[in-house]
């Protein structure tokens, strides 16, 4: 639990301390007021970097630096500071200084933004990453598999925009190496997926109060046994289309992950209020994996999730997020207020 935040000369904030309490924190004020700014400052202490801007991009206008400070319920600090000139990001934690973001010290943390609204109807990789990022929070070497990946990706793609094709002896080793990583993230994938699916129909339910059949399915390029095998073959069935084109077209890159409502494509038939409920439930759900993986109760970060919510979907909603520290943006005070009695108003007015 974050107990308060103290902010110098990031975003809009010159000098700002903001006190908390350990339940529902209502961030209310007009637009362009510096709530998003806010709900940001506690996504960067907690995890090294924004959601949305490099660092720079993050210094309050003119200013050569920002600094981030923050206690707990326990009253530890957490201090974050940013010197554009030379570039420089430090972490301080109970007086222990960190040139590199530790894993072990990242706070357990959930958004929900207006861009997610794009995870239903966006590009898979919006999905994908959806997926990824739950996936780096609770699977020890997740990240890693991630990382190299990519990297052997970019590997085999700059081969294949070569000026020449390239032989079947040169794209082995990635060949090889992407169908062995590609194997163990789409297995993770498919088995989250499966996980959440049934409880994300529960869910849905609940927080819409319909009896939409709701349900998530990823689409795997290859069955999940055998992957690795499939894949290899495959990449080297395609060699000629790949270095034609000039990217790799096979693998989890490609992969996707389908909602569906009532056995049609959601993306199709889910008007916007339904979307909000259904991005919404996929953030709970988010939130408690987290808190089974780790044992630690995450914090929630929710930047204007009222709007386009009517009041039975608004009261659903509160029943679960009354157990965590969360962390909600609004105009209007008055409807949250409504549904979370013992909220703590936090004003904002730039």
């Amino acid at each position: 639990m974050i107990a308060d935040i103290h902010l110098q000369q990031f975003r809009s904030y010159h000098d700002a301390l903001f006190e908390f309490g350990s339940g529902v924190n209502i961030i209310v004020g007009p637009n362009a007021s510096g709530k998003t700014n806010l709900i940001e400052a506690l996504l960067v202490l907690a995890k090294g970097s924004s959601y949305r801007v490099s660092d720079q991009e993050l210094v309050e206008f003119e200013q050569p630096w920002f600094r981030l400070a923050a206690t707990d319920e326990a009253g530890e600090t957490r201090v974050l500071k940013y010197v554009a000139e030379p570039k420089e990001k430090i972490l301080v934690i109970a007086d222990k200084e960190y040139r590199r973001w530790p894993k072990e010290r990242v706070l357990p943390i959930v958004l929900f933004e207006p861009n997610h609204l794009q995870l239903l109807h966006g590009s898979p990789e919006l999905r994908r990453t959806y997926l990824d990022d739950i996936l780096e929070q609770i699977l020890p070497n997740y990240a890693a598999t991630r990382k190299h990946y990519k990297r052997a990706l970019f590997q085999r793609n700059t081969l294949l925009k070569r000026a020449h094709h390239p032989s079947k002896q040169e794209l082995f080793p990635w060949d090889l190496r992407l169908s062995e990583l590609g194997a163990v993230m789409s297995r993770a994938r498919a088995g989250l997926v499966e996980e959440l699916s049934p409880q994300l129909e529960r869910l849905y339910e609940a927080l819409s109060e319909t009896n939409t059949k709701v349900s998530m399915t990823y689409r795997t390029q290859f069955p999940i046994d055998g992957y690795e095998t499939t894949m290899l073959h495959t990449l080297e069935q395609k060699i000629h289309d790949d270095s034609t084109r000039g990217f790799t077209s096979t693998g989890p890159h490609r992969e996707d992950m389908e909602v569906t409502f009532n056995d049609s494509p959601a993306d199709q038939v889910a008007s916007r209020g339904e979307t909000r409920t259904l991005i919404l439930a996929l953030k709970v759900l988010e939130l408690e994996k987290l808190e089974d993986s780790q044992n630690i109760r995450p914090i929630l970060l929710l930047d204007d999730v009222f709007s386009e919510l009517d009041g039975a979907r608004r009261r659903a909603l509160t029943a679960h997020l009354q157990q965590y520290q969360t962390f909600l943006t609004t105009t209007d005070a008055d409807i949250a207020t409504k549904h979370f009695v013992d909220s703590t108003i936090i004003p904002v007015n730039r």
